[in-house]
């Protein structure tokens, strides 16, 4: 019954989404509307956290998609916040270019599938809304290159862009990918747009082992916090250093865990360049329940920033 969904999600997010194009103006006037979009979503969002199996929970995020839909086609919906609709997340880049959506379906076996859209504003004054469809039950190499429709999926929580020359290259999007019942992951993705369609994946991190990663991904035991956070202070994306919990466990990772160092990415000319080893002597933030899997309620954040 659930494969019986995914292309149906599919059809539903492509057909709604790729040709899109609303007229834009300077100030959101249809605030009422909008509202009224808002709380339908609301609803629809806590009956797909809350369904009882899988095919309710297909059934109600087919709903909450052609729901979200209209109402990013909606003119100016841009300027919209949608800061009471908790249980996705909604990013806008600092330089006001676009806003990404994702959410994430959990699923009765323990695995995730993910979902999203990317809105942004035209030069000609339109709004243009992609689809993000997760490919990755499909991706045979998790390092590639891909586009909106074979998108490594996940659920993002900070973007950082990527300047060099004083112009925006990029943007590294940081961001939790629930795996299975034994393991999360976290990433880092980089989203970049060439003749105006978003790519996702760019060769720019600087690291002597396993060079030419076009996007970083952690994978660790799923009853463990990892910190992943960009820290603006020391203008470095900072994260758990993490490490088996013997060596014979190498390769494992239902057995991987912060090991209590961090390392980090310090942003340089458009670059991410790999700095191990880092002190952190912060006082614990109100990002650390991004640490955790946002699922298990149960699993307390540890506080380390």
């Amino acid at each position: 019954m659930v494969k019986a969904s995914k292309p149906f999600l599919i059809i539903i997010l492509c057909c709604a989404m790729t040709s899109v194009y609303a007229q834009h103006s300077f100030k959101l006037t249809n605030i009422p509307g909008m509202t009224r979009y808002q709380d339908s979503l609301i609803n629809l969002s806590e009956g797909v956290q809350n369904a009882p199996d899988n095919a309710t929970r297909f059934s109600l995020n087919a709903q909450f998609i052609k729901t979200l839909v209209n109402a990013l086609k909606t003119p100016s919906s841009d300027k919209y916040p949608f800061d009471s609709l908790k249980r996705i997340s909604i990013l806008q880049s600092p330089d006001k270019n676009f806003r990404i959506f994702s959410w994430y379906l959990p699923l009765d076996d323990g695995t995730y599938r993910y979902f999203g859209a990317i809105q942004m504003a035209s030069k000609d004054g339109k709004l243009k809304l992609f689809p993000l469809i997760d490919g990755t039950e499909n991706l045979k190499d998790s390092n590639a290159i891909t586009g909106n429709k074979n998108w490594y999926g996940a659920n993002y929580y900070e973007i950082v862009p990527m300047t060099a020359n004083g112009k925006t290259t990029c943007y590294a999007l940081i961001g939790w990918k629930g795996n299975n019942a034994k393991t999360s992951k976290k990433l880092i993705e980089v989203l970049s747009f060439e003749k105006g369609e978003p790519v996702f994946g760019k060769a720019i991190f600087d690291q002597k082992q396993n060079p030419g990663k076009n996007r970083i991904i952690f994978e660790y035991n799923k009853l463990n916090s990892m910190t992943l956070t960009m820290e603006k202070s020391m203008n470095m994306i900072v994260f758990d250093h993490l490490a088996p919990f013997n060596p014979e466990m190498t390769g494992n990772f239902e057995f991987y865990a912060s090991d209590l160092s961090f390392d980090a990415y310090k942003l340089s000319g458009g670059r991410l360049k790999l700095v191990e080893n880092v002190e952190l002597k912060n006082a614990p933030n109100d990002k650390d329940e991004l640490y955790i899997d946002p699922k298990n309620k149960k699993i307390q954040p540890i506080k380390k920033l």
